[in-house]
């Protein structure tokens, strides 16, 4: 039902804070075998293009990422080739990465802002997605020493995929709400822990403990629907605690994606499933 991370077709076009792609080899050997996947933070969509299941439902809370996954699921040749001519040498500085950063904040047309999205993650610092209390995209330059190449080819392998998706903007209890019997629900949120630094600026207001807590009773109901649910978080004695009576497996991920090198390398991660 599932293809192994090293041979599938579909990669990630973006980069993205807590992506599973090194995580594949261990998460989707857990993945129920149904009907639909159910994805309410869906990010660069990992595990999405690496599950194989007849139909998806997608979400985020961050209303440019859907932007992004929308253009190329509706106008996929217009878009592909709107945001690949932002990849030329003369974009590969400071100044053009700020004045391009610029036009995203300013402009209103969610279909315009997709198309600078992606020169925004590929130029951006560590491939962030951050904004500021305003809800203005604020990642510093990154000073790429090549130029990074335009993912052609995994975008156009997504936008097949997209034809047996629904994708939604919004947060995750809207998305929860609409699955049910058959249905195999993982949910990667920003993770939880008040004892080590977590991102969580993907959107304005962050999530919280209150957000965890909701989300985890929004899975219970989704199970009693005849849902399958998976959440991945930190392994540590409070996200355990918060996942009482679930199923809990332990993985080993490398983490790169940090400010500092004393902050990478081999980690715990909790993947918490119940099922119906």
């Amino acid at each position: 039902m599932y293809f192994h991370p090293q041979q599938q077709a579909c990669k990630p076009f973006l980069k993205w804070a807590g992506g599973k792609s090194r995580l594949l080899p261990q998460l989707l050997p857990l993945l129920p075998l149904r009907g639909r996947l159910v994805e309410p933070f869906v990010g660069a969509g990992s595990v999405f293009l690496a599950a194989d299941y007849d139909r998806y439902l997608l979400s985020d809370a961050n209303a440019d990422l859907v932007a992004v996954w929308a253009a190329l699921q509706n106008r996929p040749a217009e878009f592909i080739s709107a945001s690949q001519r932002y990849f030329i040498k003369e974009n590969w500085s400071k100044g053009s990465y700020l004045r391009i950063r610029d036009e995203f904040n300013r402009e209103q047309d969610r279909f315009e802002r997709a198309v600078r999205f992606i020169y925004l993650n590929k130029f951006g610092f560590n491939g962030l997605f951050r904004v500021n209390a305003g809800g203005a995209f604020n990642v510093p330059y990154a000073w790429p020493k090549v130029l990074p190449r335009f993912p052609f080819e995994a975008l156009e392998a997504a936008s097949a995929r997209l034809a047996r998706c629904q994708v939604l903007s919004g947060g995750f209890a809207g998305t929860l709400e609409q699955s049910g019997f058959g249905d195999a629900v993982y949910c990667d949120p920003p993770y939880f822990s008040t004892s080590r630094p977590t991102f969580t600026g993907y959107v304005v207001g962050g999530f919280g403990a209150s957000e965890h807590k909701a989300l985890v009773a929004c899975a219970r109901l989704a199970v009693e629907r005849g849902a399958t649910v998976l959440i991945s978080n930190h392994d540590d004695i409070e996200t355990r605690e918060l996942y009482r009576g679930w199923e809990m497996h332990t993985l080993d991920v490398r983490r790169s994606l940090s400010a500092s090198s004393n902050a990478r390398g081999i980690v715990k991660e909790l993947l918490a499933v119940l099922r119906p």
